[in-house]
């Protein structure tokens, strides 16, 4: 038995040592290589939760390369090693095809960023501050303190509206006044308030102001005008209190629905 041993030492120790040498060293290269790949990432615009999933790809796939050198080191036919893990790609791949979907639609949005954590944005039929990107999901938090997850593959398949990604907006409010009114008397109610409150801008357009619908009981008014980004809410809702009290103290009717009823006395 000892004899055996010794000769087949002799006849694969080569080999062996050989092998186990390519093992080591491909191992060390791919830790280098993940080191890198790491040290890349962090200075790269990518998710910090998308770095843990690119290098465990990477080294999944580097330590498979390794020991596919290695067994056709030992003599084990790579041909048949590569058709086994094709076969168990495209099983994993089919059932996970919807997973993988997202994944690529998260690497889409952390590489494309059409959004950040803290911005606003609306989805489809759904809304809200983004909370947080992930591989899988888009977290958004609604209004009313609701937490939304989105698959990725939703979110870059479908049409995304971001509205804190501009520094301004601009603010667009419709008011009725009756027939009666005389409309430079109403422009002038409403530039007043703009004139009182520094945070309505003159850039990068001048407030528009403008009669834009002739309705059954009102005259249409429509309201264009800047604002910063912080301010578009406060001064949205503002605003409409400040034009009721200018219009108010201007005299300005602002018209509401009435029904006139005729009677018919008919034979008694």
């Amino acid at each position: 038995m000892y004899e055996k041993i010794i000769e087949w030492f002799e006849n694969n120790g080569p080999t062996l040592i050989s092998s186990v040498l390519i093992f080591a060293i491909g191992i060390i290269i791919s830790k280098i290589m993940l080191k890198i790949t790491s040290k890349a990432l962090s200075k790269s615009r990518l998710d910090p939760m998308g770095h843990a999933f690119l290098l465990s790809v990477l080294k999944v796939s580097f330590y498979a390369l390794v020991v596919i050198i290695t067994l056709s080191k030992l003599g084990v036919p790579t041909t048949s090693i590569i058709a086994v893990l094709s076969a168990a790609g495209l099983a994993v791949s089919l059932a996970l095809k919807d997973n993988l979907s997202n994944v690529a639609g998260g690497f889409i949005l952390m590489f494309i960023r059409p959004f950040k954590v803290g911005d606003y944005i609306s989805v489809g039929q759904k809304e809200g501050t983004v909370n947080a990107i992930s591989i899988m999901h888009t977290r958004l938090l609604t209004i009313d303190n609701k937490v939304v997850l989105i698959p990725n593959a939703t979110v870059t398949n479908g049409i995304i509206t971001n509205y804190t990604v501009e520094e301004k907006r601009r603010l667009e409010q419709h008011y009725s006044v009756a027939y009666s009114s005389d409309f430079e008397e109403v422009k002038e109610a409403i530039l007043s308030v703009l004139r009182s409150d520094e945070r309505f801008l003159a850039v990068p357009d001048a407030p528009m102001i403008v009669m834009d619908s002739h309705n059954a009981s009102s005259l249409g008014i429509m309201l264009r005008v800047w604002v910063n980004q912080k301010d578009y809410w406060p001064m949205y809702f503002d605003l409409f209190r400040r034009v009721k009290e200018a219009f108010d103290k201007a005299g300005i009717q602002i018209p509401f629905d009435q029904l006139d009823v005729h009677l018919d006395g008919g034979d008694k």
